[in-house]
């Protein structure tokens, strides 16, 4: 992963705009509530690390920034554009639930997260179906009552 611009969105020719892109989401899910939680940055780590393949010491040293970056971001629009035009639907729908997983990390949805889990929907083309699937998943996996 290369260095993100104060706008949240990758500087000059990233190695792969698909993880900077999906990094910076994922930061941005986990750090809408004010806080970069413990929990959130492992879940963050977990879904990087499986998906991109990527080493733990690496995303470490990512995450901070991909936070800065996220917390600074406006324009949602780039980033989704990057994973809409490079992962399937399938992939899409892998990554809301991450998004998922991210949001309720600390146990709770607060209303900037649904707002933002919304607009990503949206953005990444996923129905409000396939974004409740999604959710369900996340509470499960995170052992959390679904409802």
């Amino acid at each position: 992963m290369n260095s993100i611009d104060a706008g949240g969105t990758p500087s000059a020719a990233p190695k792969d705009a698909l993880a900077t892109a999906v990094a910076v989401l994922l930061a941005r899910a986990a750090t809408l509530d004010g806080s970069f939680e413990a929990e959130e940055r492992a879940v963050v780590a977990e879904h990087l690390c499986n998906r991109f393949n990527v080493s733990r010491d690496e995303i470490d040293r990512t995450l901070d920034e991909a936070a800065t970056s996220a917390d600074q971001m406006v324009d949602l629009y780039g980033l989704t554009r990057t994973v809409k035009d490079r992962l399937d639907e399938e992939g899409r729908i892998e990554l809301m639930e991450a998004l998922w997983e991210v949001v309720y990390a600390d146990g709770e949805l607060h209303d900037y997260e649904s707002q933002l889990m919304r607009r990503l929907s949206g953005l990444l083309y996923i129905t409000d179906r396939e974004s409740g699937e999604a959710r369900k998943r996340a509470l499960a996996k995170l052992g959390l009552e679904v409802g």
